[in-house]
């Protein structure tokens, strides 16, 4: 018997375009399989040549899903870049528009995106599993609550970022638009709408997935557990942090590996490319690439909202940090020098991702209720001459870098991006190979549901595919077929295109 190839494609519920490819051995097991990115955007390249001060604006074109993260990237790159620290004001003002982001971002994967396999169930029929499912078996209310979240926080990140989407309010040490009292006064409105709404979001977590032994054992279950590093930006109180800190990094065992500026990333993260995929495997230079392993041996790290909760010791405002205690107790976790040791079940990233949203919902309540929010002092001259700056947020998938580096009249010379599902990229095809040899022995038979199953190992970092697929130096591989009218093959013209033997 030949090695037999299944191949998913696409792969549905994420942003951008990929596959999976699973090859069976003689006797029927699964011997490997790969995630692979097909598609190839070039961001890096073509903003070389461009005015620095434009990057805000061109890099939240990558996609429409997480535009904000780029943007507040790009912008604190120029910040750097012209040596223009904000003010305390502006840094405030920009959290809580990224706050507000981060409200929406995260309600849109656990809603739409990730809950279909949980509240219909992996092998529910698929013309069912989606968010109008969810909705009809929860109820259309709760459907009306996710978009009114996602309207009223739309609608901050227009008064504040100027649109709803591909935001322009970015500037050199500054924000173009300032905070009036009449629009503080309707954000702390919405902040608290937000606050009871993941509150809300939690409960029905604990109601639907936790109270289902199924699902639990799913979450707890080996095909998708995975000991690696854990990245996340902190505060000084190794809080988690969207918007600045230093990034931290723990071992498996929740050991400070290391904490850097992001300025100094070249210092700890290397790159490795591979020949069947056009997204680039980050690792630790400092633990090195031996392979797509886990465990400390490993340079292979995670950058997830499960990541940052483990790379942390707490959350920074007090009903997160309450449901952050909840989420490890209830998962087992012991604590070790004060500090809760890392979860490693990945599906436990829903979970994880909703601890956030209400951190996200706290802090931007903390900072509309801020007095110094609603100074009017937000724009500042910018005298120096550039050079080079770095940038740093975290996406909700992940840490995401900039790095621009510019001519003395601000052109760009060269453009270096690290985003979130990069960071991410080794452990998705870890995880996606691993469900792969958990579900599929010989004998199983192969079914949409199963194979669904094996798309949960991706679907829970959440991936953007067209913000990760943006630098390969060079090639586009080609190939035409030319066929009769009986349709059988009569050329086949290949550039830059490998076949794998079977």
């Amino acid at each position: 018997m030949s090695t037999k190839r299944i191949t998913i494609d696409p792969i549905t519920r994420l942003e951008g375009h990929g596959k999976i490819e699973i090859f069976l051995n003689e006797q029927g097991d699964v011997e490997n399989a790969y995630f692979q990115i097909p598609e190839l955007r070039g961001f890096e390249q073509f903003c070389v040549g461009r005015p620095a001060e434009e990057m805000p604006r061109i890099t939240n074109r990558i996609c429409g899903v997480c535009p904000e993260a780029h943007h507040m990237a790009a912008t604190k790159a120029l910040d750097a870049l012209y040596g223009a620290e904000p003010s305390a004001a502006v840094k405030k003002v920009r959290e809580m528009f990224y706050s507000a982001f981060y409200c929406t971002d995260h309600t849109v994967h656990f809603y739409a995106l990730g809950a279909p396999d949980f509240v219909l169930g992996p092998t529910a029929p698929a013309a069912e599993r989606n968010i109008l499912g969810v909705i009809h078996k929860v109820g259309k209310e709760i459907g009306l609550q996710v978009i009114n979240c996602r309207k009223r926080n739309h609608h901050v990140i227009q008064m504040l970022g100027g649109r709803e989407v591909h935001p322009v309010a970015g500037m050199p040490g500054g924000w173009s638009q300032h905070v009036t009292e009449e629009m503080r006064q309707e954000i702390e409105g919405y902040a608290k709408e937000n606050v009871a709404f993941a509150l809300f979001s939690l409960q029905l977590f604990a109601d639907v997935v936790l109270a289902n032994k199924e699902y639990v054992d799913l979450i707890l279950s080996d095909a998708f557990t995975h000991k690696t590093y854990y990245m996340g930006t902190v505060d000084a109180n190794n809080h988690v942090n969207f918007y600045d800190g230093l990034i931290r990094v723990v071992n498996p065992d929740g050991k400070e590996f290391v904490k850097y500026p992001p300025q100094d990333y070249t210092k700890h993260i290397a790159e490795r490319v591979e020949p069947w995929t056009y997204l680039k495997f980050p690792y630790l230079k400092e633990v090195g690439w031996n392979g797509f392993t886990d465990g400390k041996e490993s340079g292979v790290y995670c950058a997830t909202p499960l990541s940052r909760l483990n790379a942390s010791d707490g959350m920074a405002t007090p009903k997160a940090q309450a449901a952050f205690e909840k989420f490890y107790e209830t998962l087992g976790s012991k604590k070790v020098n004060g500090r809760y040791q890392p979860i490693h079940h990945r599906l436990a990233t829903h979970w994880a991702r909703l601890v956030e949203l209400l951190y996200a919902a706290e802090r931007m309540l903390e900072l509309a209720q801020d007095p110094e929010i609603t100074d009017p002092n937000v724009r500042v001259v910018v005298e120096n001459t550039p050079t080079e700056g770095i940038g740093s947020v975290e996406a909700p998938r992940g840490t995401l870098t900039h790095h621009y580096k510019t001519d003395e009249k601000g052109i760009l010379t060269a453009v270096n991006l690290i985003v979130g599902t990069t960071n991410n990229y080794a452990p998705i095809a870890m995880s996606v190979k691993k469900a792969a040899q958990g579900l599929i022995k010989k004998g199983t038979v192969i079914t949409e549901g199963l194979l669904n199953a094996i798309e949960m190992a991706f679907r829970n970092y959440d991936p953007c595919m067209s913000c990760a697929t943006h630098s390969l130096p060079g090639q586009m591989p080609l190939e035409v077929v030319i066929r009769d009218a009986a349709g059988e093959e009569v050329e086949r013209l290949s550039q830059f295109v490998q076949r794998a033997s079977m």
